[in-house]
């Protein structure tokens, strides 16, 4: 009688040995916008810097690696992340002003550091409050909001590469433009330096308390999203082509064009990421077809689609 055939390791037996937290199977649509999403084959929660250097220096090097933070701009598909998926927790989430500088850690909320900056009396940093993310989202790509982005106000940040290296790049060297940087995917930013310029804390809350009511009035902020789908093209803006190509309200399965701001896809309560990344690319062939223009993601899609 022949033996029963050897079960394949998991990718968890692979990995090396951690202080903070290593999930295998874990569920990542609770963590994302969207509430969509199969899992990652191992979640790492890294309990620091040292531990997360350690961990990438051991990793095997055929194993893909993910960062996530909040997941407000991430469309995770159904089939899940193959891999590790790294998610930085509090000790990356400090945010301290000294001098003339500000630094956040990248899992720092971005409204987190725009509200320290407030209460320290520095200004230039009031637009983060209208961005729903993390420092490390913000500086890898570049993100902005009414009349800021991150290149005008970073000064260098701190970056891990896959091997567990670590070294700090100015900004010059990490190549800033319009939602984009040059930085490696398999690049992990750790922490950011920011120009502290003096401002008048009642002043700068009150330009924060203004764009808390634009987002509120033009964006659907409370429902299940993943914020702005697509980058602008040069000069014009996303939501008016969109609009133009009939797609307002359009739909697909649980999945739809947002009828208040139509850069926005929702789940209205069943969709799956297949809907949503459908829709997003049957909004995309329709623009192209009424326009000419070819809209660019600019929510991240990882991950296995079914």
């Amino acid at each position: 009688m022949s033996a029963a055939p050897r079960a394949m390791p998991h990718l968890i037996d692979r990995l090396p040995q951690v202080r903070g937290r290593l999930t295998a199977n874990a569920p990542l649509a609770p963590h994302t916008w969207f509430r969509v999403g199969g899992p990652a084959e191992v979640l790492f929660r890294p309990a620091d810097r040292e531990d997360l250097a350690s961990f990438l220096a051991a990793c095997p090097a055929d194993v893909l690696v993910t960062i996530m933070g909040v997941a407000s701009n991430l469309l995770v598909r159904d089939g899940g992340v193959p891999g590790v998926v790294i998610r930085l927790g509090g000790s990356f989430a400090q945010v301290e002003a000294a001098g003339d500088t500000l630094r956040a850690g990248a899992g720092a909320l971005d409204g987190t550091v725009s509200a320290a900056a407030q209460q320290a009396g520095i200004g230039g940093l009031e637009f983060l409050s209208g961005i729903p993310g993390t420092i490390g989202g913000a500086v890898a790509m570049n993100a902005g909001a009414y009349g800021g982005e991150v290149a005008a106000v970073l000064i260098e940040a701190d970056i891990m590469r896959r091997d567990g290296t670590a070294e700090t790049l100015p900004r010059e060297q990490i190549g800033l433009s319009y939602r984009h940087s040059d930085l490696s995917p398999n690049s992990i930013v750790l922490s950011a330096a920011f120009k502290a310029s003096a401002g008048d804390a009642d002043e700068i809350a009150r330009a924060m308390a203004a764009i808390e009511t634009a987002r509120a009035d033009s964006q659907p902020i409370r429902a299940r999203t993943g914020g702005s789908t697509f980058a602008n093209p040069p000069g014009l803006k996303a939501w008016q082509l969109i609009d133009q190509a009939g797609c307002r309200g359009l739909t697909k399965g649980g999945a739809q064009v947002s009828p208040k701001h139509c850069n926005f896809l929702l789940n209205n309560g069943t969709a799956t990421a297949h809907d949503l990344e459908t829709l997003g690319e049957d909004v995309r062939r329709r623009v192209l077809h009424i326009s000419g223009i070819d809209l660019r993601w600019e929510i991240k899609r990882v991950g296995v689609a079914l």
